[in-house]
């Protein structure tokens, strides 16, 4: 587990900004329809990028924008090299003056854009433009993964800065499903070919959606999604309007540039199961499912999804499938590697006031968290009666 203790870093001078030359510039947005109109660009440079995911892709932040974005908060900061983009932050600036990436608790990782190229120089120069210069600011980024690239604007940040740990991410190997089994334990791997061959004799089938349909199957997914959850407590947010809108319009727009698959599932012919995988050189990703409750009665969900997941994974040549966030027990029989996000925090370096305050409470609520959860969970039990 990452350390709670600090790592100020206490330089000679504020950061200043680094002045355009004829090589390079830097540049800040403010407009609402940035995203939108940097798209073809921004994309070129997170492929580009070894560590983006299609959390930072151009659809999926441009969709966000519009279903929770404010009108006047969006700062985009740019760095190109003679006249290319080598450099992208988007960010969201909150009532307070704090700066945080797009996706909100949406997003499994969040990242900022550099060149592989050119990324420590661009970090630099990125770093320098950002909009964080004055004693009440400070860029927050919730859920970095290791390797990512907002590690690089982390190290060439000359004010304070501070990391804390986030939420822990499981990973399997991207192997068959066969190979899978072997690196599980004698009798957990017994249960689960158990239920492999189940599932095969059951005669559920699975239809990879065309990318053309992916938009309206998102629709299905959210109403399974909805059921399986009924009884049980669901993310709120998975139910809004506005995450309908914003899931059906990002991830049409990954399909369509291959960065996302979602199959349906029938039984008997009836749909049961829908569910989105993300793709990216580093990773397939389980973002979201929604099954049916008659079919987790009869049949291994997880064996099911991981079943196709793998198969995707193995296709596209990428090393593993991220099962994303959270510790749930179906994640654990799987024997997953974890590894935990990081939050990091940067603010000016004197009178980091900003950044001192928040930095006090996430560690406070840190502390207290493992008290609370028990609590809490008697207390939801007690209003589902």
């Amino acid at each position: 587990m990452t350390s709670l203790q600090p790592l100020w870093r206490r330089p000679t001078a504020l950061p200043e900004p680094i002045r355009s030359t004829a090589e390079w510039q830097a540049e800040l947005r403010c407009d609402d329809t940035a995203l939108d109109e940097l798209a073809d660009e921004w994309d070129a440079l997170a492929a580009r990028c070894r560590s983006a995911t299609p959390f930072q892709s151009a659809g999926w932040q441009a969709s966000w924008w519009r279903a929770y974005g404010r009108p006047g908060a969006l700062r985009v900061v740019l760095v190109r090299r003679a006249g290319v983009l080598v450099g992208a932050a988007a960010l969201l600036r909150n009532r307070t003056g704090t700066l945080t990436g797009l996706g909100g608790g949406l997003v499994d990782y969040t990242d900022v854009l550099l060149d592989d190229e050119y990324a420590a120089e661009a970090a630099t120069r990125l770093a320098a433009a950002l909009p964080v210069r004055r004693p009440w600011q400070a860029l927050e980024l919730r859920e970095v993964r290791a390797g990512s690239a907002a590690h690089l604007l982390y190290a060439a940040w000359s004010g304070r800065r501070h990391q804390l740990p986030d939420s822990v991410c499981q990973y399997l190997p991207a192997v068959p499903m066969e190979q899978l089994m072997a690196r599980l334990p004698g009798r957990t791997a017994q249960r689960n070919r158990a239920k492999q061959r189940k599932l095969a004799d059951s005669g559920v089938e699975a239809r990879r959606v065309p990318a053309v349909e992916v938009e309206a199957a998102m629709a299905d997914l959210l109403r399974l999604h909805a059921l399986q959850w009924e009884s049980r407590r669901v993310t709120p947010e998975h139910l809004s309007e506005r995450f309908r809108a914003h899931l059906a319009e990002s991830t049409g727009r990954l399909a369509r540039s291959g960065q996302a698959v979602v199959y349906r599932y029938y039984l008997d012919g009836e749909l049961m199961a829908v569910d989105l995988l993300m793709l990216c050189p580093r990773l397939a990703g389980l973002y979201l499912y929604g099954a049916h409750p008659a079919l987790r009665e009869r049949l291994d969900i997880a064996g099911l999804l991981f079943g196709t997941s793998l198969q995707e994974a193995v296709l596209a040549g990428v090393p593993e499938l991220s099962l994303m966030r959270g510790e749930e027990p179906y994640k654990e029989r799987w024997r997953p590697d974890r590894e935990r996000n990081l939050r990091l925090l940067l603010g000016p370096r004197r009178c980091a006031v900003r950044l001192t305050l928040r930095l006090a409470v996430v560690r406070a609520r840190w502390a207290l968290a493992p008290y609370l959860r028990r609590p809490v969970r008697r207390l939801r039990a007690l209003l589902r009666r």
